[in-house]
């Protein structure tokens, strides 16, 4: 494995960074140096930088969000509804990449608020954990009894696959 000094490989990250950047492939064909080796000297100093600028962005909100739409609490789908539906179509796009969403989630979560919201919707009424207790072992009992039922109806084909069926036509045998 080559050894290189820590001049050479300023030089080599600084090929990477800045306007007019070589991509690790890129610069790996050029200058010898493989390119899963100059991936990580480029992360090791990204790392590095990321670690001395430890301060909090202003733009940055006090709780990270979760990455994935599924996972967004609802409070925070209703605001993010709320001030989309004040912008317009440009501002909107941006919105939506500074947030990291499309258009059609926001559209998916508007239209789930106002079908909650409508007129005429009843909610049914809770439920009691004696009474969901109750429910739960009522289900249990009927999966099992729907696998027994089951289990017979396979054995019962098995028997008539190889006893055959009782009820044909061949006369019995006479031992004479």
């Amino acid at each position: 494995m080559a050894e290189y000094n820590q001049a050479f490989k300023s030089k080599m990250v600084q090929r990477m960074i800045g306007p007019a950047a070589l991509s690790a492939t890129a610069l790996a064909a050029t200058s010898g140096v493989p390119q899963p080796t100059l991936s990580r000297w480029l992360r090791d100093v990204t790392c590095t930088l990321a670690d001395m600028s430890k301060k909090p962005r202003p733009s940055a909100p006090a709780t990270p969000r979760p990455r994935r739409p599924e996972d967004w609490p609802a409070e925070e789908r209703l605001r993010v509804v709320m001030e989309a539906a004040q912008l317009g179509d440009e501002a909107l796009g941006a919105f939506l990449r500074e947030r990291g969403l499309h258009e059609a989630t926001l559209a998916q979560w508007r239209a789930a608020m106002l079908e909650a919201l409508a007129p005429g919707r009843q909610r049914p009424p809770p439920v009691s954990s004696k009474r969901e207790r109750e429910l739960e072992k009522q289900l249990r009992r009927k999966d099992r009894a729907l696998a027994e039922a089951a289990a017979l109806l396979v054995l019962q084909k098995k028997v008539q696959a190889l006893w055959g069926d009782e009820d044909d036509d061949t006369k019995p045998r006479s031992d004479e």
